[in-house]
């Protein structure tokens, strides 16, 4: 089986750091490319239709947000997800963040291990 690959749209270097290891430990997972900012994440994901497996989105990013990758993502093929992994993790946020089209919310201090299960699950 291929391994899941991620495209991660994260603008902090701490947890890039972190996060792609840990990825990478599931033993199913890649992070193909890396995004900071919401035009740099929608010109590779233009780019790049149909290659990735999981878009991994940050709320708060460099320039822009999240909810402008998520909602760009809404063409995706049905077997692309997308999750978001934020440290604002309001109820109002995961409602919109699931109401623009993300398959999945993650609160990036309390949900690591679900993110992760979700991570595996999408591989199976």
């Amino acid at each position: 089986m291929a391994a899941l690959s991620v495209f991660l749209v994260e603008d902090n270097h701490k947890i890039r750091e972190h996060l792609v290891p840990a990825l990478a430990d599931l033993g199913s997972a890649s992070v193909m490319a890396i995004a900071e900012s919401e035009d740099e994440a929608i010109a590779w994901l233009g780019k790049h239709k149909g290659q990735w497996d999981l878009a991994v989105v940050d709320l708060f990013l460099e320039k822009g947000n999240g909810l402008g990758v998520i909602e760009w993502c809404n063409g995706r093929e049905p077997r692309q997800r997308v999750a978001v992994l934020t440290n604002y993790s309001t109820d109002v946020m995961r409602e919109a963040c699931l109401k623009a089209g993300a398959d999945a919310f993650f609160d990036k201090s309390t949900e690591l291990e679900a993110f992760f299960e979700f991570c595996l699950d999408i591989h199976r």
